[in-house]
Parts: C-alpha cells; structure tokens; sequence
C-alpha cells in the first residue's frame, strides 16, 4: 500500500471509529441520532502562508468549507481565526481556533468569546490535517 493510500484509510478509519463509538451510545434517542455530537474537519494548506482550507461535517446533517487564517508561517500547530460555511455557501459559524501538536498528535480547541466550544483530535495525513470533534456543554475540561 502506498504512503497515500495508508493515509486516506487512516483518515477513514479515524471518522468511522468516531461514528461507531458515538452511534452505540444513542442508539435509543431518536432525536440524537438525527444530530449526533460528532464532527469531523480536513484541514489543507493554501498558497498563502499561515492560511487553511477546511471542508468539515457535523454528524450526517451539515457539512461545507470553510478557512482559517493568520496562523503560523509552516506547519499547522499554532492560533487560526476560522469561519465556516454550509455547501449553500451560506454562513455558518466562526471561531478561534488553537492547534497545539505534541509528538504525532494534534489537539484542537475552538473557540467563541473565551469559551470553548468544541475539542478535537487529529492527526497529519498525505494533503492535510485531518481533525474528529465535538462540541463541549459548559465543559471546562481540556484534552
């Protein structure tokens, strides 16, 4: 298998563990399983520096691009402004986002008026940085 290859089937290997760890606990609430707490974020680099492109999802129900801007001149660890956007092109949410790395792993928190909104882990694959997350409820609780 290819270095591609491995990387791509990490990638979805990741989000389809977070799917089956998350679908078995709600497995009896309806409503939960329209809107599962489970996202998923593929973050690629553009030609400006310190700037990302993101394609993302939340649970089955939305998905759409998105970019991160004024972070750091290489790599992916460092603080991003991120706004969001459905497939419509309609606006979704924004965020500040901070990406710290620790070996091979990632660790993201995004952010709204100094309060953690969601946290993600990720990993590095072939075109980018590939992130699974959740949303967090008045939690002040880091990775």
């Amino acid at each position: 298998m290819q270095k591609a290859d491995i990387s791509f089937v990490t990638a979805a290997a990741l989000a389809g563990l977070l799917w089956a760890s998350h679908s078995t606990s709600v497995a009896a609430d309806p409503e939960a399983q329209r809107v599962s707490n489970i996202g998923f974020v593929l973050y690629t680099k553009r030609p400006a520096p310190g700037t990302l492109n993101a394609r993302w999802m939340y649970s089955t129900k939305y998905s759409g691009p998105g970019i991160a801007t004024g972070g750091p001149k290489t790599g992916f660890a460092g603080n991003y402004h991120v706004r969001y956007f459905y497939d419509s092109g309609e606006f979704s949410d924004e965020y500040d986002l901070v990406i710290d790395k620790t070996g091979d792993v990632y660790k993201a928190s995004w952010i709204t008026n100094g309060k953690v909104q969601a946290i993600g882990v990720g990993m590095e694959v072939e075109n980018g940085l590939a992130v699974g997350w959740r949303r967090v409820a008045d939690e002040t609780s880091a990775l």
